[in-house]
């Protein structure tokens, strides 16, 4: 589910027990480095808010932060809150799971609102 868009960017969920978010380029650049400077900056700024606002209001262990694309070519960050009893701590979300898992998380709506309004007080677009 897409919960912000602008003509250069757009942040989506990723259906997990875990806060994650996904930050794509409109324009599917299949490299950072392809990525005009100006926008590589916007999609640093916006990774840096979602950390900060997933720190505050989830207060997880740890932030994780991945940017790869070989099933999709298209530049993208993943930021996710990690938790001690997530199904996959201390793996990557991609590892072996570790346990089964009952995470009891505040409102996810709120934390999109939250993220969205500092995005947009820090006119990040």
């Amino acid at each position: 589910m897409i919960i912000h868009k602008t003509p250069t960017f757009y942040i989506e969920t990723h259906d997990s027990e875990i806060p994650w978010l996904k930050i794509f380029t409109t324009i599917p650049y299949k490299e950072l480095t392809e990525v005009p400077k100006p926008l590589r900056k916007q999609l640093y700024e916006i990774m840096e808010i979602i950390e900060e606002e997933m720190l505050s209001y989830y207060k997880p262990e740890k932030i994780n932060i991945a940017a790869f694309g070989n099933y999709l070519p298209h530049v993208h960050i993943h930021v996710m809150a990690r938790f001690k009893k997530d199904s996959y701590f201390p793996e990557p979300m991609w590892g072996i799971k570790q346990r089964e898992s009952n995470l009891q998380l505040r409102n996810a709506e709120q934390f999109y609102n939250n993220v969205i309004s500092v995005i947009k007080t820090k006119k990040v677009f």
